[in-house]
C-alpha cells in the first residue's frame, strides 16, 4: 500500500447529485486552514496537493454520472523516493459516499463497498393511492417508476345498488393489481430473465399479498419474492422504510444462494455420479474438454498461474502449489540447452483466481466466487482447496491422468 508523509495524501470522493463549485469552495478554505501547518515540509506537501486537486476538478464541468473520485499526493517509492500522485477517475457504479480525507494514506473503502455489493435488489410499495417501482444496489437506491391511482372506497350506500358499487370496486382493485403485475415484468424482466437478485413486496394494506398470490403474478418474479413487509407509508417514505425492514432478509440472499450451490456440489459427490472435480488440475483438465457447468472458487484463492520461458525458447504454463512456490522448485530450467541450476524466465504471472474470471467463457462455464463464512463453504474451502466444479457429465480423471489415448467406454471399465 502507498504511504506518504504527514496528512499529504488528500481522499476525495464527490457523489453523483454534488456540485463541483461547493468542492472547489471546500478546498479553497481548507487550503486557508492547511497554510497555518507548524512543520514546514509538510505544509508545502499538503498545499501543493489541494492546488493539484484544484486543477483536476477544473476539468469538469459537473460531476459525472457516477460519481466522481481523486487521489492526490506525494507517495514514498519502495526505493525511498518521493513522487506525486493524481489520479481522477468515474465509479464504474454510482457512489453514494461523499468524502474528503488528508492522511498519510489513501482511502479505498468506498470503492471496496461497490465491488462487495453488486448484487441489485427490486422493490414494489403499493397502496390505495398509487404504487411505487424502486430498486437497491448496495447503498444505492433508484426509483424506477411511479404510479398514482384513484380507487373507490367502502361505503354502505346505493340501496339496491350497494351490490353493484361493490362489484365494481372491486373489480378496479382487479384492474389495478393486474396493472402492477404487468409493470413489474416490464421493469424486472429482461431478455425472459429476471434482472434482480431479489425481490420485496412492501405495502400498507393487503394489495402486496393479493399481488403475491394472483395468477397475473408472474412465477419466474414470484420464485425471487425475498420478503413480503407492512409499511406505514406510500410513496418514497414507504421505500425507505421497505429498506429498513427487508435488510436482514437481503444480506442473507447471497449466502442461502451459496449455500445451495454448494450443497448442490457436495450432493453430487455424495450419490458418486463423477459429474465432479476439485483441486487446480483436474478443475483445468475438465476447462479445457469444455465438461465444466458450474466453476466455485473460493474469493480469497492463494494459488497463481505463471508463463514461463526456458533456454530453448519453448513456454509452460504452471499452477505451482503453496510449498513449490515457496522453494521456487517449479522454475527450475531443465531444458537441454540450459545451464546448471538456472531458473526459467517468468513471462507472466498473474493470480488464477483473475485469470478465472477473465476466461470462464471461453470454456462455456458458469463462475461463481464464494465466501468462507458458511459452515458449507468453510468445509469446501478446507476439504477441496477452494477450487471446484459441477460437471456437464461424467469425466474419468484417473483415466486421463494415465495420459493414454485409448478410450475406455462404462460398458468395457464394467468388463475389466
Amino acid at each position: 500500500m502507498a504511504r506518504g508523509n504527514g496528512t499529504s495524501m488528500i481522499s476525495l470522493v464527490i457523489p453523483p447529485k454534488d456540485q463541483i463549485s461547493r468542492v472547489v469552495k471546500m478546498l479553497a478554505d481548507e487550503y486557508g486552514t492547511a497554510s497555518n501547518i507548524k512543520s514546514r515540509v509538510n505544509r508545502l506537501s499538503v498545499l501543493s496537493a489541494i492546488t493539484s486537486t484544484q486543477q483536476r476538478l477544473k476539468l469538469y464541468t459537473r460531476v459525472p454520472e457516477n460519481g466522481l473520485v481523486v487521489y492526490c499526493g506525494t507517495i514514498i517509492t519502495d526505493e525511498g523516493k518521493e513522487k506525486k500522485v493524481n489520479i481522477d477517475f468515474e465509479p464504474h457504479k454510482p457512489i453514494n459516499t461523499s468524502l474528503y480525507l488528508c492522511d498519510n494514506k489513501f482511502h479505498v473503502e468506498a470503492l471496496s463497498e461497490l465491488l462487495d455489493n453488486d448484487a441489485k435488489f427490486g422493490f414494489i410499495v403499493m397502496d390505495g393511492n398509487g404504487s411505487l417501482f424502486g430498486t437497491v444496489c448496495g447503498n444505492v437506491r433508484d426509483v424506477i417508476h411511479k404510479l398514482s391511482v384513484d380507487l373507490p372506497k367502502k361505503h354502505g350506500r346505493g340501496g339496491q345498488s350497494a351490490l353493484r358499487f361493490s362489484r365494481l370496486r372491486e373489480e378496479k382493485r382487479h384492474n389495478y393489481v393486474r396493472k402492477i403485475a404487468e409493470l413489474a415484468v416490464q421493469l424486472f424482466i429482461t431478455n425472459d430473465k429476471v434482472n434482480v437478485v431479489g425481490l420485496v413486496l412492501a405495502g400498507s394494506a393487503d394489495f402486496k399479498t393479493e399481488l403475491s398470490q394472483s395468477d397475473l403474478f408472474d412465477p419466474r418474479l414470484r420464485a425471487k419474492v425475498v420478503k413480503i413487509v407492512d409499511v406505514s407509508y406510500g410513496g418514497e417514505n414507504g421505500f425507505n422504510q421497505a429498506i429498513e425492514l427487508s435488510a436482514e432478509a437481503l444480506s442473507n440472499v447471497k449466502f442461502i444462494q451459496e449455500k445451495r450451490l454448494i450443497g448442490d456440489y457436495f450432493g453430487e459427490i455424495s450419490q458418486d455420479t463423477g459429474k465432479y472435480c476439485f483441486g487446480v488440475e483436474d478443475t483445468l483438465k475438465a476447462l479445457e474438454m469444455g465438461a465444466v457447468e458450474t466453476l466455485i472458487v473460493w474469493e480469497n484463492l492463494t494459488a497463481n498461474r505463471y508463463i514461463l520461458r526456458d533456454a530453448s525458447g519453448t513456454e509452460v504454463v504452471v499452477y505451482p502449489n503453496a510449498e513449490e512456490e515457496k522453494q521456487k522448485s517449479f522454475m527450475v530450467d531443465t531444458s537441454a540447452d540450459a545451464t546448471p541450476n538456472s531458473e526459467m524466465e517468468v513471462i507472466e504471472c498473474m493470480p488464477l483466481l483473475e485469470w478465472f474470471t477473465h476466461k470462464y467463457k471461453e470454456f462455456g462455464a458458469n463462475l461463481e466466487i464464494i465466501t468462507d463464512r458458511s459452515q458449507e463453504g468453510a468445509q469446501f474451502v478446507r476439504g477441496f482447496g477452494g477450487i471446484g466444479g459441477i460437471l456437464r457429465y461424467r469425466v474419468n480423471f484417473e483415466q486421463l491422468n494415465y495420459e493414454s489415448d485409448e478410450f475406455i467406454s462404462d460398458d468395457d471399465e464394467e468388463y475389466i
